[in-house]
């Protein structure tokens, strides 16, 4: 029996659960700024297995709503939403949906929470609504919504471009990550229009990375202006090489073996916020699709 504050929702129509995953940003390199603002950069996208959940009823009208709050998430805010919104928009679909998203990836921790929950909203949506819109077309929707989403559509990791949406399947070893959660939500656009930050990297290649190469040109303006994150990157990194995920607040070190993550996550100080989670080049949500 379902306890009173977590409904049948498949009884109730809803299909799903249609998972949501992390990523993990394993380097990030600033390498120009474009003249609409919008950052250049290289990097790479490797997914990790910890994930909202959306669940989804088609409606005969046209209305598109969540059926239930979601912490830090205001509905003006919801990428789900605009995510359906686009494509009911885009390809003329008379049908509407009513959402419900389940988190479980902290908002603004640099784990593309809201940008995996909008390309889970466009693949289950193109699926529901049988509107037909192609790998490409979709992600080339998602792009208006936010730089990563196309990679969590195409659901390989990659080695990305561009502003993000350049992309290069990439085939990468599948470590144990140990990802701290700060208690803190880190501005993108603050810092990526920090004066400080670091925009002219040189150009690195897939085999300069896979040899030691690459760091996070973010991650000096993070410490500076987040020293709660400054302290979750020494404490890792006693351990492990750690590393700011995107602009964080995340940060995260990678482990060979299970045990050895999950032997550090017990030495996690008191009240910090953390989990060990296994590195993925395939989505979850290519399962579906």
């Amino acid at each position: 029996m379902s306890p009173p504050d977590k409904p049948d929702l498949q009884a109730a129509g809803f299909s799903g659960p249609w998972p949501a995953p992390a990523k993990l940003n394993l380097f990030l390199h600033i390498t120009g700024r474009r003249q609409d603002g919008y950052h250049t950069l290289q990097t790479i996208f490797q997914f990790i297995d910890i994930k909202d959940k959306l669940f989804f009823r088609v409606r005969d009208d046209s209305g598109i709503a969540r059926t239930a709050a979601v912490p830090d998430v205001n509905a003006g805010d919801d990428l789900t939403l605009w995510a359906a919104r686009l494509l009911q928009e885009k390809t003329g679909c008379k049908s509407g949906v009513d959402i419900r998203l389940e988190k479980a990836l902290p908002v603004g921790g640099g784990l593309g929470g809201g940008s995996s929950d909008a390309a889970t909203t466009l693949v289950a949506l193109n699926s529901l609504w049988q509107t037909g819109v192609d790998a490409g077309a979709l992600a080339d929707l998602g792009l208006q919504l936010g730089a990563d989403v196309p990679v969590f559509i195409h659901g390989q990791a990659a080695w990305g471009e561009g502003v993000g949406e350049k992309l290069q399947p990439v085939a990468l070893p599948e470590p144990w990550f140990l990802v701290i959660a700060p208690n803190v939500t880190v501005s993108t656009a603050g810092i990526f229009s920090d004066p400080e930050l670091t925009r002219d990297s040189a150009p690195i290649t897939i085999a300069d990375f896979l040899s030691g190469g690459g760091g996070n040109d973010c991650e000096p303006v993070v410490r500076r202006r987040y020293p709660v994150v400054a302290d979750a990157l020494d404490w890792l990194g006693q351990y492990a090489p750690a590393r700011v995920t995107g602009t964080g607040a995340c940060v995260f070190a990678a482990f060979a073996e299970h045990e050895q993550a999950t032997e550090t996550f017990a030495r996690l100080p008191g009240g910090w916020r953390g989990f060990v989670a296994r590195g993925r080049n395939n989505s979850p949500l290519l399962d579906l699709i």
